[in-house]
């Protein structure tokens, strides 16, 4: 027929199945069995079978356990050593239980015994290729992960279903709610979903509901029309206008004033709000990702947070793990890591040695991953590994102990070289117990600023302020 293969030609489009067996009645048994469907190569024993195995590339080989020489269980071990990756099914006419045991633990895919019927051949055959293309298309989906998702690193079974998630997710407008501890990496998967979905070229907005004053909070989302209030000299957009078509990341939005939630729930209903001060209703199109490490149920519970607004964001919840639940990928993190700042500061700090990694491993981690980085940014600046114990055992005593110092201050001790001046000394250690405290009962109340002001008794802007001129973090609360 024109355009089809001449006369004896191989379709180059056929799988390759190669047969090894020292019988050659079973070979020319299978050949004709099968070489309607496949390409049948033959080998007479296992280490012809081995060279053919290399040279000619089979998709599957069929391959027979006893064999003068080297025996099948034999070739398979070679396969595997070699880094072979090729199904094998196992032809055998003694049913022995510990040979089918040993070539399965070995990597063998099946196990046909003799004597076999065409229809069994081309059965098991069938269902292994079926396995090895969902075994092919596994790996193209985890690889595809890895470089779609590439900066959340970690091939632990957790961070490979988060992954999976944030691949189906990505490119819908769901709303999604990031949870996990601070330093877990909440903002890193919020821009990571933004980049990956149709909105990407698009700037991504990122907005801390706990970093903006409450009174500035609605002018900040939803802008405002000049003469609104005093010094609203010109009309200026909010954050949801200028992002308007793409995503906008709500950062602690379990601190969100209860007053401002409605006005967010009509924007993620209807897509439309007024601004402060106007009468205009203003569409947008935004796709909402927020992000918490509060228990948005107690929330929902002490009135601090709407219901209707919890499901409403909640749509999708992913969740990411704290670090010391996923300690298999702390290789992995302080590799990423170690690339990354040795490429910002110059550096070429090649890698830790065994006892630091297994300190690493170890170490409880109360910062999570942003603990980490800091940690290996320190090293790679430094080009000495041996204070990774230093900054690991510092990290450990905690804000509780830097109080305890203040409160024990000695005024003649190390601290601070201020002479005899009572003023300076007396300054630095109001600072030093004040910054204790503070720290002390953000710990207590899980970093909720709102309610460690209250605590404090001084105002929530006072409160930012203290964080910011204190240098105050989840990681060494």
């Amino acid at each position: 027929m024109p355009g089809g293969p001449a006369e004896g030609a191989v379709d180059e489009n056929r799988r390759k199945i190669l047969v090894i067996d020292d019988d050659p009645k079973v070979r020319w048994i299978l050949s004709e069995q099968l070489s309607d469907r496949y390409e049948i190569l033959e080998a007479n024993d296992g280490y012809e079978g081995i060279q053919m195995a290399s040279q000619r590339h089979p998709d599957l080989i069929l391959l027979d356990v006893r064999m003068p020489g080297l025996s099948g269980l034999d070739v398979l071990e070679r396969l595997r050593s070699a880094k072979e990756s090729l199904p094998v099914i196992m032809l055998s006419g003694h049913g022995e239980s510990d040979t089918v045991a040993a070539a399965i633990q070995l990597g063998a895919m099946e196990f046909i015994s003799k004597p076999f019927d065409s229809q069994e051949v081309a059965i098991h055959l069938e269902k292994a290729f079926e396995r090895v293309a969902i075994i092919d298309e596994n790996a193209r989906l985890k690889l595809r992960l890895q470089n779609r998702f590439e900066n959340l690193v970690g091939d632990s079974p957790v961070i490979q279903r988060v992954k999976e998630t944030l691949d189906e997710i990505a490119d819908s407008d769901l709303t999604v709610l990031i949870r996990g501890e601070s330093g877990t990496g909440k903002e890193v998967v919020a821009r990571m979903i933004h980049t990956a979905s149709a909105r990407s070229d698009r700037e991504f907005t990122k907005v801390n509901c706990a970093a903006i004053p409450r009174d500035l909070l609605e002018a900040e989302l939803f802008g405002y029309e000049r003469g609104a209030f005093t010094g609203a000299h010109k009309t200026k957009p909010g954050r949801f206008e200028t992002a308007d078509k793409s995503t906008m990341f709500l950062d602690e939005i379990g601190d969100m004033p209860l007053e401002l939630q409605p006005k967010l729930l009509q924007v993620l209903e209807q897509q439309e709000f007024v601004r402060v001060g106007g009468l205009t209703t203003i569409k947008v199109d935004v796709r909402i990702v927020c992000a918490t490490n509060r228990d948005l149920e107690d929330a929902i519970a002490e009135r601090a947070m709407r219901e209707d607004l919890y499901y409403r964001l909640n749509e999708v919840t992913v969740t990411l793990p704290p670090l010391r639940e996923r300690v298999e990928d702390i290789p992995l993190l302080m590799q990423f890591f170690l690339d990354k700042y040795n490429g910002v500061y110059n550096r070429s700090l090649p890698g830790l040695s065994a006892t630091t990694m297994r300190k690493l491993m170890e170490y409880a981690w109360p910062g999570n991953v942003r603990q980490l980085e800091n940690l290996i940014k320190q090293v790679v600046v430094r080009s000495d590994e041996s204070i990774i114990e230093e900054l690991l055992t510092s990290a450990a005593r905690g804000p509780r102990t830097q109080a305890s110092a203040a409160r024990n201050f000695n005024p003649t001790g190390p601290q601070e070289d201020f002479g005899y001046s009572l003023k300076k000394r007396v300054s630095a250690a109001v600072e030093r117990e004040e910054r204790g405290l503070i720290a002390e009962v953000l710990r207590k109340v899980n970093w909720n600023r709102r309610k460690a002001a209250e605590i404090l008794e001084i105002s929530y802007r006072s409160l930012l302020y203290k964080i910011k001129d204190y240098d105050l973090s989840h990681t060494e609360l």
